[in-house]
């Protein structure tokens, strides 16, 4: 709880919330239930800024809605705009990828992102996700939007291949 200025400061930003499907956080009370669901879902991790000791985003392993596969789980993301464009949120997932597939055995991976969300695409491209198609119509954001998924996934063999 001692974080949430840091976070209501990127919470609020025009640019985060909607790439990412939620609206931009209006007070600090609506960051802090926020923190509270991480907190007690357990599937979202605190992104830190080691040089400044400063929450700057976060990521989270959580259940894949699309496939019935019990052992899928999907990354979502989302982070400061200040530190947009530093590769951070490749390091970030890379970290999430080793950890479920090398300590959860998991079998396949999923990530996705809305077709205007071109950061978001550099991201999983980079991290040699292999594109599965795009979901048209997909989803409803906060604002009534009705908005294309694309769909990315990594099975456990190709990322031990990548890692060759």
């Amino acid at each position: 709880m001692k974080d949430i200025d840091y976070m209501f400061d990127w919470a609020k930003d025009d640019r985060v919330g909607p790439n990412a499907g939620w609206k931009p956080h209006k007070s600090k009370e609506e960051t802090m239930v926020i923190i509270n669901n991480f907190i007690l879902n357990q599937e979202v991790w605190c992104i830190e800024l080691k040089k400044e000791r400063k929450p700057i985003g976060s990521i989270g392993l959580h259940i894949d809605k699309v496939r019935e596969n019990p052992n899928s789980l999907m990354i979502g993301y989302v982070l400061s705009p200040k530190y947009w464009g530093q590769e951070l949120m490749v390091e970030c997932c890379e970290l999430v990828l080793k950890y479920a597939f090398e300590e959860l055995n998991k079998d396949i991976i999923t990530i996705d992102h809305f077709d205007f969300n071109y950061q978001s695409k550099r991201v999983i491209e980079k991290l040699g996700f292999k594109y599965e198609g795009t979901l048209r119509k997909a989803k409803y954001r906060y604002d009534g939007l009705l908005i294309n998924m694309c769909c990315y996934s990594m099975t456990r063999e190709e990322y031990y291949e990548k890692r060759r």
